[in-house]
C-alpha cells in the first residue's frame, strides 16, 4: 500500500489493526449514505451490504437487483423514483447466484465485478489511469474517469458505449468509426432474463447508412436513411413537445439521439423481445405509469420487404402489394394468392445502348429503398444526379438524400427497389428507371385525361385547363392510390354479414327474458341509435342492450360499424361490447353493464355532483383521455370517434371511465390523419369548427371534444346551453375569457372548493384551453394531453378558441337540412349539405 509523505510506520500488528478498523468505517459510512454516486480504488459497492450507487441529482440507483421471478442476481442502473424500470444492466450474460457479488475499481481504472474471488465481469480500458474513480451521472451514464484529467468529460469508459435494452437522452445510437464501436439496443430475452435476446435497433453501415430492426441476423422492420428531416421510414417523426433528435454523420462517426424539451419529463427508447416492438415511452407521474407515445413497426406495411422486390406496399389498398409504376407481378399466380415474396419485373425492358432512350417516371410520398447498393455524393445537385443515373446502365433509381432546405445530396440505387412503401402523407420522392417505351404509355396517359377534360369543359379557357391539368393528374393518383374504403360512408359495410363479425350472437328470445320484454322499469337511458336497457342473463351476468329504433335514422351502417369497431377494441377505458343480435327488424347490441351510468348523470346533477370531488374528476378525466390515446394510437388502426360527449363516458362501479357509442367513428389506416365527408354527424356544442362548418375530421376533432368535456367536468355546466348572463359567449367563450382576465378559478364547480388540488385544476383548465384552440395545428395531440396532465411541464399558451354563440351558429346553418333533438336535450346534426 502506498504511503503518505512523513509518515511513520507503525508496528505490522497496528499496521494491521488500523486498517481494519479504517475499512470497516469506510464500509459503514457508504451504507449509511445513500447519496454516495462514485466509488474510487479504496471502495467497493457489496450486494451483501444492498448499498447503491445514487446521482448526484437523485435521478438514478446503480446497484444489485434480480429481474421478474428470477433468482439470479445482476449489477445494473433504474431509475430512483421508477426502481422496477432498469436502463442498463452490466452482467446480463453472467448473472450471480446469491448477494455475494462485489463491484471494485482497480489500480488501472477498470471495473471488476467478482463472486467469491471469481470475475464475473469487467471493462477493457485501453489506457490506464492514474487516479480512477466510477462515477453515476445524472444522465444515467455510469463513467470511469481520471481524477487529474482537466476534462471531466474526457471518459475513459462510460456504460453509454453499451445499451441494454433502453437509450436515454445523449445516448448515442450508431457507429464510433474510428474504434468500430457499434452501439446498439438489444432487448432482453423476456422480464425475468436480462440476456441479450436476438431483437435489436441498429444502424448497418451501407454507403447511404440506415437503421434497422433485426431479429439476429435477420432484417425485421426497416426506419430507413436519414434524408434531412427524418428517417424515411418514419414522416411521422417530427417536432413534438416531448423531445428533440438529431442524426450526425461525419467521417469520425455516425449516430442517432435525442434529448428532452423538459428535464422533468422521463422518456426513453427500448425494444421488446416479447411484443417484437420498438416504443418510447414517456413516464406519466400521476398514473405511476409509462405512456407509449410512439411504437415500431406501427402497421403492416413495416414488415421487411414485404411486397418483394420492385413492389409497394400500401396500407389502405387491398391488397396491400402493389408493383411499381411500370412494373407487373413476377409470379402472377402466387401474387394472386397474397404471396407478394417473388415481387415484380419490369414491363419493358430497359434499353441502356443509348441512355437517351431511357427515362425516368416521378414517384411521390415513398419510404426509399433499401440502401445496401447504393452511390452516394451529398454535394451534388438533384439535375446532375438525374445525368450521372441516366449515365450508368446499373443505375435504377436516383432521389436527393438531403430534403431539408436545398435539395442537396445525390442517392443512386442499383439492382432490385428493395422494401418501398407508400404514404399518404409525407414521404419522398424516387425518380425510378423507365425504358422509352413505357415513357410513352406515361404522356398517353396524361395526353388522353388532358383531352377528355378538354372535351367535357370546352367553355374553360384552354390555356388555364392546361395549366391544371398535371396537378389535376396528380391528384387523382394519390386518391387513388390512398382512397380509404371508408370514405363512402353511406355504403361502409354494406352487403357485410353479421355472422363475419367475430362477436357471439345472442338470440332475441333470450335478451326478451333478460330485459323482462324490454319493460319500462329496464329502460335506462335513450340516444340517437335507440333506447337502452338494463337486462340479466339466465347465469346471473348483467347486461346493457342497445336496441336499434324503427325510427333511428341510425341504421345497418351505424349498427355493423360499432359491432365491427368496438369488437376488436380492449382497453379498460373503453365499454366492452358482449354480443349482438339480429332477428328480423330487431338489432341490438349488448354490452357489459355501467351501474353508475354516463357522466353526464353526474356532472350536470345538483346532488349527484357532489360525490364526484376533485381526485374522482381528475381521474375520469385521465382515463378518458387514455382511452382516447388508444383510439388514436395504439389500436391497431386509427379510430376517431366523432361523438365524444359526457352522455357517452360510461362509469363502472368504482367511476371509472369508458367511452361507449362508436355508431359514427371513423376507421383510418395506419398513416391517414384526415378525412372529409359531405355527412356531418355528431353533437353540436361537442363537434370541431372545421368538422360542423366543412365536413374535415382528424384526431384533432377528437381533442376539441375532448376540451369540452373536460372543462364541463371541471366547471359542472354544459357547454351547449350556458351563457353568461353579462355575455353572449358560451362555456368556452366564458372559459376563455376568465383565463385572459387572469380569474379562471371562477369557473371551478363549487362542488369541488374543499376537494381540489387549485394548482391541478388551473393547469386542467390550460389544457383544455389547448384542446379547444380554433386551428387542428394548434391543438395537441391526445399522448401530448395525457403527458400535460400528468406531469409539471410548461404549457403553450392558448390561443383563441373555436367557438360560437348558439344563436349565431344556428342562423349561420340555417340550410341544414336535416337536425334531431334526442331525450336527453342534446341537438344531433345528422346532416349537413355541401356548401
Amino acid at each position: 500500500m502506498m504511503q503518505p509523505k512523513n509518515h511513520k510506520v507503525q508496528p505490522m500488528d497496528t499496521f494491521c489493526f488500523m486498517n481494519i478498523v479504517a475499512y470497516a468505517l469506510l464500509i459503514s459510512g457508504f451504507k449509511a449514505s445513500m447519496a454516495v454516486s462514485s466509488i474510487g480504488q479504496s471502495q467497493i459497492l457489496s450486494d451483501a451490504s444492498r448499498t447503491t450507487l445514487t446521482s448526484k441529482g437523485g435521478n438514478f440507483d446503480l446497484g444489485f437487483f434480480t429481474p421478474g421471478n428470477s433468482d439470479k442476481r445482476y449489477l445494473g442502473i433504474w431509475y430512483k423514483k421508477i426502481p422496477e424500470r432498469v436502463v442498463w444492466v452490466a452482467n446480463s450474460v453472467n448473472p450471480t447466484n446469491d448477494s455475494s457479488g462485489v463491484l471494485t475499481v482497480n489500480a488501472a481504472g477498470n471495473l471488476v465485478l467478482t463472486q467469491n474471488n471469481t470475475v464475473v465481469w469487467h471493462t477493457n480500458l485501453t489506457r490506464q489511469a492514474q487516479n480512477p474513480v466510477a462515477e453515476l451521472l445524472d444522465s444515467g451514464n455510469f463513467v470511469v474517469r481520471d481524477v487529474n484529467e482537466a476534462n471531466p468529460e474526457a471518459y475513459l469508459w462510460q456504460s453509454f458505449d453499451f445499451p441494454s435494452d433502453t437509450s436515454l437522452p445523449g445516448m448515442k445510437l450508431g457507429w464510433d468509426l474510428k474504434t468500430r464501436l457499434n452501439r446498439k439496443i438489444t432487448a432482453w430475452n423476456s422480464p425475468d432474463d436480462p440476456t441479450p435476446s436476438g431483437f435489436s435497433w441498429e444502424l448497418l453501415l451501407h454507403n447511404y447508412p440506415e437503421f434497422f430492426l433485426m431479429k439476429g441476423s435477420k432484417k425485421f422492420m426497416r426506419i430507413g436513411p436519414w434524408n434531412g428531416l427524418y428517417f424515411s421510414g418514419i414522416p411521422d417523426l417530427k417536432p413534438n413537445p416531448i423531445y428533440n433528435f438529431n442524426f450526425i454523420s461525419t467521417s469520425d462517426e455516425v449516430y442517432f439521439t435525442f434529448s428532452l424539451n423538459n428535464t422533468s419529463v422521463i422518456s426513453i427508447l427500448a425494444v421488446n423481445q416479447t411484443t417484437s416492438q420498438a416504443n418510447r415511452y414517456v413516464w406519466v407521474e400521476a398514473d405511476q405509469n409509462w405512456l407509449i407515445y410512439q411504437t415500431l413497426p406501427k402497421d403492416y406495411c413495416d414488415n421487411y420487404n414485404l411486397c418483394g422486390p420492385n413492389g409497394n406496399c400500401i396500407i389502405s389498398d387491398s391488397p396491400v402489394c402493389q408493383c411499381l409504376k411500370g412494373f407487373k407481378p413476377k409470379i402472377p399466380q402466387a401474387w394472386n394468392t397474397m404471396d407478394w415474396s417473388g415481387g415484380c419485373v419490369r414491363n419493358e425492358a430497359l434499353n441502356c445502348n443509348n441512355g437517351s432512350k431511357d427515362g425516368f417516371i416521378g414517384l411521390t410520398g415513398l419510404k426509399v429503398p433499401e440502401t445496401e447498393h447504393t452511390w452516394i455524393d451529398q454535394s451534388m445537385s438533384l439535375e446532375r444526379c438525374r445525368d450521372k443515373c441516366l449515365s450508368n446502365c446499373s443505375c435504377m433509381a436516383y432521389t436527393s438524400s438531403n430534403i431539408a432546405g436545398a435539395e442537396l445530396g445525390c442517392v443512386m440505387w442499383f439492382g432490385d427497389l428493395i422494401d418501398i412503401r407508400h404514404f399518404p402523407y409525407d414521404g419522398q420522392e424516387l425518380y425510378i428507371r423507365m425504358a422509352a417505351s413505357e415513357l410513352g404509355k406515361e404522356r398517353q396517359s396524361k395526353k388522353k385525361l388532358t383531352i377528355t377534360i378538354v372535351s367535357t369543359l370546352g367553355a374553360i379557357s384552354v390555356v388555364l385547363l392546361l395549366g391544371f391539368c398535371y396537378y389535376i393528374y396528380q391528384d387523382q393518383r394519390k386518391r387513388k392510390m390512398t382512397d380509404n374504403p371508408n370514405d363512402n360512408e353511406g355504403d361502409q359495410n354494406r352487403g357485410e354479414s353479421v355472422d363475419d363479425l367475430d362477436l357471439p350472437l345472442l338470440d332475441f328470445s333470450t335478451i326478451v327474458v333478460a330485459t323482462d320484454n324490454f319493460s319500462l322499469e329496464n329502460k335506462i337511458g335513450e340516444g340517437g341509435f335507440g333506447p337502452v336497457y338494463w337486462g340479466k342473463l339466465a347465469h346471473g351476468q348483467e347486461i346493457a342492450v342497445k336496441r336499434l329504433s324503427g325510427s333511428s335514422r341510425q341504421g345497418m351502417t351505424e349498427f355493423k360499424n360499432e359491432v365491427k369497431l368496438i369488437a376488436k377494441l380492449q382497453h379498460r377505458n373503453l365499454v366492452k361490447l358482449l354480443s349482438c343480435c339480429i332477428q328480423g327488424d330487431n338489432k341490438m347490441l349488448v354490452y357489459e353493464y355501467m351501474p353508475n351510468s354516463s357522466l353526464d348523470c353526474f356532472i350536470f346533477d345538483d346532488t349527484k355532483s357532489k360525490y364526484l370531488d376533485w381526485p374522482k374528476r381528475f381521474h375520469i378525466i385521465c382515463g378518458i383521455a387514455r382511452g382516447l390515446v388508444y383510439l388514436h394510437q395504439d389500436s391497431r388502426l386509427r379510430i376517431i370517434h366523432r361523438d365524444l360527449k359526457p352522455s357517452n363516458v360510461l362509469l363502472d362501479d368504482k367511476l371509472n371511465p369508458k367511452i361507449s357509442d362508436f355508431g359514427i367513428a371513423r376507421i383510418f389506416g395506419g398513416d391517414q390523419v384526415e378525412g372529409n365527408t359531405k355527412r356531418v354527424v355528431g353533437t353540436y356544442g361537442y363537434m370541431a369548427p372545421e368538422y360542423a362548418a366543412d365536413g374535415l375530421f382528424s384526431v384533432k376533432s377528437d381533442v376539441f371534444s375532448f376540451g369540452i368535456l373536460l372543462l364541463e367536468i371541471i366547471s359542472g355546466k354544459k357547454s351547449r346551453g350556458f351563457y353568461h348572463k353579462d355575455r353572449s359567449n358560451n362555456l368556452i367563450g366564458h372559459a376563455w375569457n376568465l383565463w385572459k382576465e387572469g380569474s379562471a378559478t371562477e369557473i371551478i364547480d363549487t362542488n369541488l372548493v374543499e376537494s381540489c388540488n387549485l394548482s391541478k385544476v388551473l393547469r386542467c383548465i390550460h389544457v383544455g384551453l389547448l384542446c379547444v384552440q380554433q386551428y387542428p395545428e394548434d391543438r395537441p395531440t391526445m399522448p401530448s394531453v395525457v403527458l400535460m396532465l400528468g406531469s409539471e411541464t410548461e404549457l403553450a399558451q392558448p390561443k383563441v378558441p373555436g367557438f360560437y354563440a348558439e344563436k349565431d351558429f344556428i342562423e349561420t346553418n340555417s340550410h341544414t337540412s336535416q337536425m334531431e333533438v334526442s331525450s336527453n336535450s342534446e341537438l344531433t346534426i345528422t346532416l349537413l349539405e355541401a356548401r
